[in-house]
């Protein structure tokens, strides 16, 4: 009972105060009751890539790492205009956090439809022609194209069965 007692008698006095601490062995921080300056000499620091050297690799393998095909301007027309099977193309850039997410459903979509559709992603940092023929002004965007014909236009990050419904669609017409 009696650890209780002084213990709740601590909790009530200001860290910083002047007057003398009622404990008998005052706490580290009670030594020393005003903060030392600079603050920033005691503080290190390091670079996120110093941290974590194998985050930066493992950010530029990402889109590595895909089941849809990547695909730039030189291989626009042949694999995406001139193709007999519907295709999806993704617009992203490396700095998009909501392009990731979006990557990862494509991805699932790329293996689910295998066969049926062709995706394909489209760095727009690298061919900005492309999608500055197609009015991409923000990413991500998601194009679908039929017989070489753009069909449908999905701006932004939304849930997989958006994709999916807009997929269906695309096949019945």
């Amino acid at each position: 009972m009696a650890s209780s007692t002084s213990l709740s008698s601590h909790l009530h006095t200001p860290i910083f105060s002047s007057s003398p601490s009622p404990s008998p062995s005052p706490s580290p921080s009670r030594l020393n009751p005003l903060p030392s300056f600079p603050f920033h000499s005691r503080i290190t620091h390091k670079p996120l890539h110093l941290q974590t050297p194998l985050l930066s690799s493992k950010i530029r393998s990402l889109r590595q790492e895909t089941t849809a095909t990547p695909v730039t301007k030189d291989l626009w027309e042949n694999s995406i205009l001139k193709s007999e099977t519907p295709v999806l193309v993704e617009f992203y850039a490396n700095w998009c956090g909501p392009c990731r997410m979006v990557h990862r459903v494509i991805d699932e979509i790329a293996t689910e439809y295998a066969g049926r559709l062709k995706c394909f992603v489209l760095n727009t940092d690298t061919d900005m022609q492309v999608a500055e023929d197609y009015e991409i002004k923000a990413v991500p965007v998601v194009l679908l194209f039929k017989n070489g014909l753009k069909c449908d236009a999905i701006v932004g990050t939304m849930p997989k069965e958006f994709y999916v419904a807009a997929i269906e669609r695309m096949f019945k017409s």
